[in-house]
Parts: structure tokens; sequence; C-alpha cells
């Protein structure tokens, strides 16, 4: 664990690992932090980054948040109505 978000401080501890180790990782998860592509590109040079699930969600739930209040879809349940998987007239 690096108690840090400043990249050339990840980007230093990552590179003590050894570059037959770095070169079999394939996947990265990450949080949505924006250093983190040119941290997996720079260490892990085989891997494909991955946003994780969590910080996804999170960031599509407050966006439709933003739209409902938009269009003002104010009523107790409406947010219900938006992140149903049906496709609905309003």
């Amino acid at each position: 664990m690096v108690d840090s978000h400043q990249q050339g401080d990840i980007i230093e501890v990552l590179l003590q690992q050894p570059i037959g180790v770095r070169e079999q990782v394939e996947e990265v998860s990450v949080d949505m932090w924006g250093g983190f592509p040119k941290v997996v590109k720079t260490v892990f040079p085989n891997a494909l980054l991955v946003i994780d699930r969590f910080h996804v969600m999170q960031a599509t739930n407050k966006e439709l948040d933003k739209i409902r209040r938009q269009v003002k879809m104010t009523e107790r349940g409406s947010k219900f109505i938006i992140l149903r998987n049906k496709l609905m007239c309003i």
C-alpha cells in the first residue's frame, strides 16, 4: 500500500518490483483518480486498466440524479423509475 496520491511516489514504490513480475500483471483495478492511467502504463506495461464498478456506478448515479432533478422528477420514488431496466414513456 502506498500512502500517497502523487504519481511519482506511487511509481517509485511500484518500480521496486522486478520487471519480470510487473510484466506478468494483466489487469489493474483502480478508482477514477486521473493519475492512475500514467502510473499503470509506466509500471505495468502489459496490464489493462480497469475502473472498479463501485466508482463507475457512483458517478452514474450522481449524473442520473442531476438529470432527474433537471426534468423535475422530484416526487417520491421517481429515482427508481429512471433506474428500472424497462422502456417507459414519461
